[in-house]
């Protein structure tokens, strides 16, 4: 008897498990090779690109430059986490009290605040497109599963550093040492790197080379954090036993 021919829904079903199957291979292949090659540009850098040149911005330059995580100052990193995620070496990549508080203030009516931690971050601006689409969300939550599981948080940490928007077409600290404090990563002190990390919420908005008062009131806060996390030393500190750090 010759074979039941598979029915046309049959065969679609196998050939979408097939494509699932390959993309889920192919992204895991990236992220693992990414945790040992510096990427060379990132999904929001190639947006704004692209949205320079379609609405013909002449006078747009993009300024980017990867720079070793031993090349760059420890305040950096330390700045970021400081303004940005203080349970960055604590979590694995999503801190559910910051979501939970998040959920409680939309609740009350209050500002719908972010919650977002710099894993996620990692994954939106490496991987994605901005938006706030269910579908954007999705794929940023998966890719910060793969950058948590694969990479070390130094890893994490360095790229963050190094494809961050710090200004209009200035990303990753390299630029942004040259553009706004002409010197090199290694040499940036407190100040400058929380100057930096000050600007983070809107670097179209904020500017790292003519601080608003809200910036300069932000770099203080975040100077004043980072002594109180201990310096640099904060990032590779044991997890605590319990409470909330932030």
């Amino acid at each position: 008897m010759s074979p039941t021919p598979r029915s046309p829904l049959r065969r679609i079903a196998r050939l979408l498990g097939l494509v699932v199957v390959a993309w889920l291979a192919l992204s895991c292949a990236i992220v693992m090779v990414l945790r040992f090659v510096p990427p060379w540009t990132s999904a929001t850098i190639m947006e704004r690109r692209l949205e320079a040149l379609t609405s013909g911005e002449k006078d747009f330059t993009l300024r980017h430059r990867w720079v070793p995580w031993d090349r760059i100052s420890p305040q950096v990193g330390i700045a970021m986490v400081a303004a940005e995620d203080q349970k960055f070496p604590f979590h694995h990549g999503f801190d559910v009290d910051a979501i939970q508080d998040a959920i409680d203030a939309a609740d009350e009516g209050k500002r719908l605040r972010g919650a977002s931690t710099i894993s996620q971050q990692v994954a939106k601006n490496l991987f994605l497109w901005n938006g706030r689409s269910f579908v954007r969300k999705g794929l940023e939550a998966y890719f910060t599963v793969l950058i948590e599981a694969l990479w070390p948080k130094q890893r994490i940490l360095e790229v963050y550093v190094n494809i961050a928007e710090f200004g209009d077409g200035v990303y990753g600290v390299g630029a942004a040492s040259d553009v706004f404090f002409h010197t090199t990563p290694d040499r940036l002190g407190v100040t400058q790197a929380a100057r930096l990390a000050a600007v983070l919420p809107n670097p179209q908005r904020f500017r790292v080379d003519a601080p608003s008062a809200y910036v300069q009131r932000r770099t203080a806060w975040i100077t004043q954090q980072i002594g109180q996390l201990g310096g640099p030393a904060y990032l590779t500190r044991p997890a605590p036993v319990s409470g909330r750090t932030r």
